[in-house]
């Protein structure tokens, strides 16, 4: 496992997200749990919404059978997603905290992130729930999830707190963080700006991107490996892999650790044997022109 200086925590380059554990025993939770820190894991993503509570709680069970596992991990959720709307109100964030602590058997998270843009947000409401939730030991960390670079610059105006990760959607499917920046002062549909050069804006502030669906064409299509939409794409990864000796599905995730950005890609997997295929991208470094190869199936340099 390869691992990333964020702050003062090294997190693991791959993350567990744990969003479709809800549908598992204590015991299967434990034993993911333990397979997961086994491979070199130790940064665990959650949110209050995930199974409607039911993920943090089993979570929550797993480390209250092991209360030593809580030094050798960090745990990540987040907050803000309701029932047919957003909540970036300071009491909504402070209470949604409150319950994920009581769900996860902690007396703090590591980092908390605000899970989707609430247009309706104030940011000066934002900082002050911040606050109160670092001077009371709640939360060490903050970030955002599915922001541009102007809805975290309003945000990081009002906090002292540094927002350190913005949890976006990426892969070698759906890149449109990568199109915009090389299809500059062209006319073509790469060209088109929809995130704000966000890839680049967390760059310059230091964010760590979090790519979620890492292996998600969409949500009708499910999964491209071997998805028949997706032909030319799984030849390349067919052949790739055995140049590289790892399966199409960690090759898929090699390309995006490959990027120097530094990303950590939130692997949301339940299997044990796919979660240890998945640790293998971080075995292999890309070459340049491999990257790129994967990259220009079906689209094209300007």
């Amino acid at each position: 496992m390869k691992y990333y200086q964020v702050e003062d925590m090294n997190v693991s380059a791959i993350a567990l997200g744990c969003m479709r554990i809800a549908s598992k025993s204590v015991d299967e939770v434990e034993t993911l749990v333990l397979k997961a820190l086994d491979l070199g894991i130790n940064f665990f993503d959650h949110a209050d919404i995930y199974g409607g509570g039911k993920s943090e709680i089993l979570f929550g069970e797993v480390l209250k059978k092991n209360p030593e596992l809580r030094e050798k991990m960090y745990i990540q959720s987040k907050c803000g997603i309701c029932d047919g709307y957003y909540d970036f109100s300071k009491e909504h964030i402070i209470k949604s905290v409150d319950q994920s602590l009581e769900r996860l058997q902690t007396s703090y998270l590591d980092v908390l992130l605000l899970h989707r843009p609430d247009t309706l947000m104030d940011p000066k409401e934002v900082a002050d729930a911040f606050d109160i939730l670092y001077e009371a030991g709640k939360v060490k960390y903050f970030g955002v999830s599915n922001m541009n670079p102007m809805q975290i610059a309003l945000i990081q105006k009002y906090t002292k707190h540094k927002l350190i990760f913005n949890q976006i959607q990426f892969n070698v499917v759906n890149a449109g963080i990568i199109d915009n920046g090389i299809n500059v002062n062209m006319n073509n549909s790469g060209s088109v700006d929809h995130d704000g050069s966000i890839l680049e804006y967390c760059r310059l502030h230091d964010i760590t991107i979090q790519p979620w669906s890492i292996l998600q064409a969409s949500w009708e299509k499910g999964c491209f490996i071997n998805h028949p939409d997706y032909v030319d794409l799984n030849h390349k990864l067919q052949e790739l892999s055995q140049k590289y000796q790892i399966s199409p599905t960690a090759l898929s995730v090699a390309w995006i650790l490959r990027h120097s950005a530094h990303m950590q890609p939130i692997a949301g997997t339940t299997s044990l044997e796919h979660l240890e295929d998945i640790c293998q991208a971080t075995t292999i470094e890309m070459s340049r022109e491999d990257w790129y190869s994967l990259y220009l199936i079906n689209r094209q340099l300007p």
